[in-house]
C-alpha cells in the first residue's frame, strides 16, 4: 500500500487525574527514526509508547511529544526531626529549672525553627501517576497514530495517482522505443544487405554465409528481452503497491532496475527516435524516484 511518510496529528485526552496531550510529526527518512519526549513523571511509559508507534509505523522520522497537566497538586509531606525536638525540649526544661525561661514549648516554637520540621512536596512518582495514567496515555497515542495514518493514507492516494499516471506514460514510452528499435533493426539489416550486394559484384562472397552474418549483427540491437523484463518490473510495481506492507524502499530499488534496463535499451537499440524517447523515459523515472522518496 502506498502511504506518505509525512503527516501530523495532535489531540488531548482528559482524565480525573489530569489532561494528556499528544503531538506527532512525521517526515521522510530512509528507516524508522522514532524520537520521544515524555514528562519525567511518566518517563517510565516510554517503552510502551515506543512499542505502540513501532507497531503501526514502519518508516520515517517520527517525533512524538506527550504533555501532562495534573488536576490535583500533590499533598505536602511533613516530617519532624525527633532528635532535634527532644534535644530542644530538654534544653528548654533545663533553662526553665534555672529560671531563665518560663512557659512550655509550643508548636509555634517548632515551626519557627527549620531544623525541627521539614516540609517537602510529595513526588508524583510516589503517587503512582505513571501507572494510573498509563491506559490514558496508551489510548491517546493510539488515537494520535490513527489520525496520523489517516493523513498519510490520504496523501498516499495522491502519490499513487501521480505514480500510476507516470507509470502508464512510461509503459507507452517503452512501447514507442520497442517499435522504433524494431524499425531501426530492420533498416540496419536492409542497409547491410544492400552494402553486401554492392560488394558481391567486386569480391566473391558466399551469399548464404553473408546473409547469416548480417542477421547476426542486426540481432545485436534486439531489445525484446529488456522490454519483457521492463514490463515484468511494471507488473511487480503493481503487486508492491497493492500489498499492505510498506513498499517505498522496494519501489525505489525497482526503479533502479527499470533505469538499468532503459540504459541497456539505449545502448543496444538502433533508430533515429530511440535516443529521444529513452531520454524522455529516464526523465519520467527520475520524477517517479523523487515521488517514491515520500512513500513509506
Amino acid at each position: 500500500m502506498i502511504k506518505s511518510m509525512t503527516g501530523f496529528a495532535s489531540l488531548t485526552r482528559d482524565d480525573e487525574r489530569g489532561t494528556v496531550g499528544v503531538t506527532i510529526r512525521a517526515v521522510n527518512h530512509r528507516f524508522l527514526d522514532l524520537q520521544l519526549r515524555l514528562p519525567p513523571v511518566i518517563a517510565e511509559l516510554e517503552a510502551r509508547v515506543r512499542a505502540i508507534v513501532q507497531k503501526r509505523i514502519g518508516r520515517g522520522r517520527v517525533e512524538v511529544s506527550v504533555s501532562l497537566q495534573l488536576r490535583q497538586v500533590s499533598a505536602p509531606q511533613i516530617e519532624l526531626n525527633d532528635e532535634f525536638a527532644r534535644a530542644l525540649a530538654a534544653a528548654i526544661d533545663d533553662a526553665r529549672e534555672r529560671g531563665l525561661v518560663s512557659g512550655a514549648l509550643t508548636p509555634g516554637d517548632l515551626l519557627r525553627l527549620p531544623q525541627a520540621i521539614s516540609i517537602r512536596e510529595r513526588s508524583p512518582e510516589s503517587l503512582g501517576i505513571a501507572e494510573a495514567l498509563g491506559p490514558v496515555v496508551d489510548g491517546a497515542i493510539e488515537s494520535a497514530v490513527d489520525q496520523l495514518e489517516t493523513m498519510r493514507v490520504r496523501e498516499g492516494e495522491h502519490l499513487q495517482n501521480d505514480l500510476d499516471a507516470r507509470k502508464a506514460l512510461l509503459s507507452g514510452l517503452i512501447a514507442r522505443i520497442a517499435a522504433a528499435a524494431d524499425a531501426g533493426r530492420q533498416a540496419l539489416e536492409a542497409r547491410l544487405l544492400e552494402r553486401a550486394r554492392e560488394l558481391s559484384g567486386v569480391l566473391p562472397i558466399d551469399q548464404a554465409a553473408l546473409a547469416q552474418e548480417v542477421v547476426r549483427v542486426a540481432q545485436r540491437s534486439d531489445i525484446s528481452e529488456e522490454v519483457t523484463r521492463f514490463h515484468g518490473h511494471l507488473a511487480h510495481w503493481d503487486a508492491l503497491a497493492a500489498s499492505p506492507e510498506p513498499c517505498g524502499r522496494k519501489l525505489d530499488f525497482l526503479l533502479q532496475e527499470m533505469n538499468r534496463e532503459v540504459n541497456t535499451i539505449g545502448s543496444k537499440a538502433d533508430g533515429l527516435q530511440v535516443s529521444e524517447v529513452v531520454i524522455e523515459a529516464k526523465a519520467e523515472m527520475e520524477k517517479m524516484r523523487e515521488q517514491v522518496q515520500n512513500v513509506e
